[in-house]
């Protein structure tokens, strides 16, 4: 990857992470840790990997995505508008009674492949895209972004074995690995390392990575898209909250918010990356 194409791809994720918290902060509510951990990889797949199209939204071979851990729904949200899906204005009405923007990720929304609620189900659905895809000869991808909390879920590991069996090598996962969740770190609520020997236990062929490097994230999913014979998993080591240092690696940013006196260095923080990557 040129460093002109880097920049370009860090500039998208600095951009994410400020039209989330935006997002937020105008709901009163949100969830800004996952939210954060993930918007270096929603900057690579939306803006450089993913056959998607804002004009042509239900073309057969589109790449789909399936946001498992769709909670995190600003991240997503702040990307699908900023890739054109919809107005950026329209994310002023995130979870008001009034709008199709909700807390978690509804497949009415443009660009969205998949309504996300309980934990652990989005693997399961990104497998069966990718098993029709494959039994209709559609030249397509399906990614599926899961949290490593969320990996708890025995229907994640139902659905990673039936991947492996099947061969489906058009289905690229990501584990966000940022180590904290709901109540605590992984490690205290319930182990689920080592993440990769899982996978690979079960047929998958397995990457891991630095979650918050663009060029590593790139060069993960041209790998993946040229492996056959088995689906991959790209375990992305991340930092909860990454982007501003009162939310990283703080578990009371899992969901909770800052207080009305600290919005404005969160935002400083935030407008001071994209002036030194817009500069």
């Amino acid at each position: 990857m040129d460093s002109k194409k880097k920049k370009e791809l860090e500039l998208w994720a600095a951009r994410i992470r400020k039209t989330a918290l935006q997002t937020i902060q105008t709901a009163g509510s949100g969830h800004i840790g996952g939210s954060f951990s993930i918007c270096d990889i929603l900057s690579v797949l939306y803006f450089d990997k993913m056959n998607v199209d804002p004009d042509d939204q239900n073309k057969a071979d589109r790449d789909r995505m399936v946001l498992s851990k769709g909670h995190c729904s600003p991240a997503m949200y702040a990307t699908l508008a900023l890739k054109g899906f919809f107005p950026v204005e329209h994310l002023a009405t995130f979870r008001t009674l009034e709008s199709d923007l909700s807390g978690h990720v509804e497949i009415h929304v443009p660009g969205v492949d998949m309504s996300a609620g309980s934990l652990g189900q989005g693997l399961s659905t990104a497998l069966g895209m990718a098993m029709y895809a494959k039994a209709n000869k559609v030249g397509n991808r399906v990614f599926c972004i899961m949290g490593d909390g969320e990996i708890q879920e025995g229907q994640v590991w139902e659905a990673a074995m039936c991947a492996g069996f099947y061969k489906t090598d058009n289905l690229i996962a990501f584990v966000d690995n940022n180590n904290l969740q709901l109540d605590g770190s992984l490690e205290e609520v319930m182990s689920p390392y080592p993440i990769g020997d899982k996978f690979k236990a079960f047929g998958w062929n397995v990457i891991e990575i630095d979650g918050h490097d663009v060029e590593q994230i790139a060069d993960a999913v041209e790998l993946a898209s040229v492996v056959t014979g088995k689906p991959t998993v790209i375990v992305a080591h991340t930092v909860k909250g990454k982007g501003v240092s009162l939310f990283e690696n703080n578990v009371d940013f899992h969901g909770g918010q800052p207080k009305p006196e600290q919005w404005p260095e969160c935002f400083a923080e935030l407008d001071a990356r994209l002036a030194e990557l817009e500069g």
